[in-house]
C-alpha cells in the first residue's frame, strides 16, 4: 500500500524534485490541492505552516518537520495522535562557525584593527586569547556538544546547563537549570541553544542578566523565549563593555522600533546562525522513511510532553 506525502513548505518544488530523485519506494507525493491535506498519511512540513491545518488531517500518522524547532505544534489544544520527528544532527557545525566567528573577531579586535588600517596606523593592541576562558552553554544537546568540542580545541573550560544536571561528554561540568545563577558570574561567554519550552521562558531575565561579568559576551542562538530582550537592552546601555550577539527573537522579524537595534554593543542577525539545507533535510527524511516502511522506531522523534 502506497504512502501519501503532503509537502507544506515555502520550497515545495525544490523538495519535490529532491524527493523524486531519491525514488523512495511506495511513496506518492501529492499535489497542492486541499484534498491532499485529508488524504496524506505523512506530512513533510514547516511547523508554522502546518499548525493551522492539523485538525483537517484525517489520515496523518507521521509528521516530519523541516525545522529543529517545533514549538508551533506544541500548543495544549493541538492534536498529538501522530509521530512527530524533527531535524537534528546537522546544526552543530553551523552554530560553531557562527559563535566562534563572532567570538574570535571580537577577541582578536578585528574591528579595531580595521579602523587603524583606514587611518594608516601601525599600533599593536593587547593580545587576547580564548585559552582559559569560561564558556557556559545553556543546553547540552547535539548542537551544544559540537560547540563544546570546538571550545575545548581553543583551550576553554566548558560548563553545561540542562534540566536535570545530567553529565554529558565533552563538558567539564554539567549542572541543572535551577542552578544557572551560580554559574553566570564565572562565565566569560554565555551561549543559549535551549529549545522553546515553558521551563526555558525568560530564564535570562533582569535578575539573572545582572549576574554577568562586566565584559561578558552573550549569544542567543536557540529560541527567543529564553531572553528578556528589554532587560538586556537596558543592561547593555549601562554596561558598555558587555556584548550580545543575537540571532533569534520572540518576534521575527524584530520590530524596527525596538531599541536593541541601536545598541552599539549588540550584533543582530536575522535567524541565520544555522540554516536548514534542503538536501540534508531530505537525507534525514529518507532515512526515516526506510525505518517507517520497516515499522522501526524513527530517528529524532519529538516528545510532546517535553516539547523537543
Amino acid at each position: 500500500m502506497a504512502n501519501k506525502l503532503l509537502l507544506l513548505t515555502r520550497e515545495n518544488e525544490l523538495y519535490r524534485d529532491l524527493l523524486i530523485q531519491r525514488n523512495l519506494t511506495d511513496l506518492v507525493i501529492l499535489d497542492d490541492s486541499p484534498s491532499s491535506i485529508t488524504e496524506a498519511n505523512i506530512w513533510f512540513a514547516e511547523p508554522a505552516l502546518a499548525a493551522p491545518l492539523l485538525n483537517h488531517a484525517k489520515q496523518l500518522r507521521w509528521f516530519q518537520s523541516t525545522f529543529a524547532g517545533v514549538d508551533k505544534l506544541m500548543a495544549l489544544k493541538q492534536r498529538r495522535d501522530y509521530q512527530l520527528t524533527n531535524v537534528r544532527g546537522i546544526f552543530g557545525p553551523l552554530m560553531s562557525e557562527y559563535l566562534f566567528g563572532y567570538l574570535l573577531a571580537h577577541n582578536r579586535q578585528h574591528q579595531h584593527y580595521q579602523q587603524l588600517q583606514q587611518q594608516k596606523q601601525w599600533q599593536p593592541g593587547n593580545y587576547r586569547t580564548l585559552q582559559g576562558k569560561q564558556l557556559l552553554l545553556l543546553g547540552t544537546g547535539s548542537i551544544a556538544q559540537h560547540i563544546a568540542t570546538t571550545a575545548k580545541h581553543f583551550g576553554m573550560t566548558v560548563t553545561g546547563i540542562n534540566r536535570q544536571g545530567t553529565p554529558t561528554a565533552g563538558f567539564d561540568l554539567v549542572d541543572k537549570i535551577d542552578n544557572l545563577c551560580l554559574h553566570l558570574p564565572q562565565a566569560d561567554v554565555i551561549a543559549s541553544v535551549l529549545p522553546n519550552t515553558p521551563a526555558t521562558q525568560n530564564i535570562l531575565n533582569r535578575q539573572s542578566l545582572a549576574q554577568l561579568k562586566p565584559d561578558a559576551i552573550l549569544f542567543n542562538l536557540g529560541r527567543g523565549n529564553v531572553l528578556d530582550l528589554d532587560a538586556l537592552t537596558a543592561q547593555l546601555a549601562l554596561k558598555p563593555e558587555q556584548r550580545a550577539i543575537l540571532d533569534v527573537f520572540n518576534q521575527e522579524p524584530l520590530p524596527c522600533d525596538h531599541p536593541i537595534w541601536l545598541a552599539a554593543n549588540a550584533i543582530i542577525t536575522p535567524h541565520v546562525a544555522a540554516p536548514s539545507f534542503p538536501v540534508q533535510i531530505v537525507d534525514i527524511f529518507s532515512q526515516n522513511y526506510a525505518l517507517w516502511r520497516n515499522e522501526q522506531p524513527l530517528n529524532f522523534r519529538v516528545d510532546f510532553e517535553k516539547g523537543y
